[in-house]
């Protein structure tokens, strides 16, 4: 597996999203913790040394789970976790809180699950409005000095935060959703992040399995699953957005590959400081992600890719658009 650098941080160029080993997308029906411990040690076994995860989901399953599969071999792995949606001051449900106060009982608490003495990334999960940044990086920039945090990082920020929190903190990485169907960073956020020397980690690379081409209509998605009311997933978008899943398809035959190897592939050739972190809790699915490692597409294959109509409707809802880009 070839590596990048995330803001100095060595990782493994496809790393391994922990989401859905808490149930996201299903509401937590048909967990399998035995499939998704399975599935962290067949990517560590394939040289995928980051793994990304987040106290919210579940909450907290996530990184139980991997604090389990990573037991013993530490050492392996960057560890990449995320705070700031979960209060623990009491507040019940989902908040955005990035207070100081918050920031040191959330960095316990991953800690302590995932059964380790520092967290070697560590995301703001949204910007929290009520809090400058500069306090939240500055109570980072204390973790970092106290070694619980090596690194750290921000996710779905605005340039202008990104560059306000790296005057405090080096920033190491951004998360934010990038792929063949979001491709929003690429006018503002991709040349600023070089400008800095801060590396880029796409979620969601594979489109929420848009791109995986095994979602061909909506009665593919499980009524409990919140995709069936993204905008992306319903009504006349839907029926445009599978153009883009063809295309893909038709770029796989060509190579002798999947669509999301080929999709993957993609977004590596956008720059070497580029790792995403496709999601599974599926061996057979980490082991067809991280094939894509091996692929080098064509330049007439990129630029058919690059040449896609960008996606119908919103990434988000209304609600989850409010949090973004802030």
């Amino acid at each position: 597996m070839k590596h990048v650098s995330l803001g100095g941080l060595d990782v493994s160029r496809i790393g391994l999203g922990a989401m859905t080993m808490a149930g996201t997308y299903t509401g937590g029906g048909g967990l399998d913790d035995a499939e998704s411990i399975r599935t962290i040690h067949r990517a560590l076994d394939l040289g995928v040394t980051h793994i990304d995860t987040a106290e919210i989901y579940g909450p907290f399953h996530s990184e139980e789970i991997v604090g389990k599969a990573i037991e013993g071999r530490r050492d392996e792995v960057v560890v990449a976790t995320k705070f700031g949606l979960v209060s623990h001051s009491g507040r019940q449900g989902r908040v955005i809180d990035s207070s100081p106060a918050n920031v040191r009982a959330a960095v316990e608490g991953s800690l302590r699950r995932l059964g380790t003495d520092r967290i070697d990334l560590y995301y703001q999960h949204r910007v929290d409005p009520s809090t400058p940044i500069e306090d939240t990086v500055g109570v980072l920039a204390e973790l970092v000095s106290e070694g619980k945090v090596l690194h750290i990082g921000l996710s779905e920020a605005s340039p202008g935060t990104i560059r306000r929190a790296h005057a405090v903190h080096p920033v190491a990485a951004l998360q934010t959703e990038y792929s063949l169907w979001t491709r929003d960073p690429e006018a503002e956020l991709l040349p600023l992040l070089r400008r800095l020397g801060i590396g880029f980690v796409p979620y969601s690379p594979l489109g929420h399995g848009f791109l995986t081409g095994q979602i061909r209509t909506v009665d593919d998605i499980p009524d409990d699953d919140w995709r069936k009311t993204n905008p992306r997933f319903t009504g006349e978008n839907f029926r445009l957005n599978l153009r883009i899943v063809d295309e893909v398809h038709a770029v796989a035959a060509d190579a002798g590959a999947t669509p999301a190897q080929i999709a993957l592939a993609w977004l590596l050739a956008q720059g070497a400081d580029i790792a995403p972190i496709p999601g599974t809790r599926r061996v057979v699915r980490v082991e067809e992600n991280t094939a894509a490692d091996g692929i080098e597409l064509t330049p007439e294959q990129i630029e058919r890719l690059s040449n896609l109509t960008p996606a119908a409707g919103e990434r988000h809802d209304e609600a989850n658009m409010a949090g973004i880009d802030r």
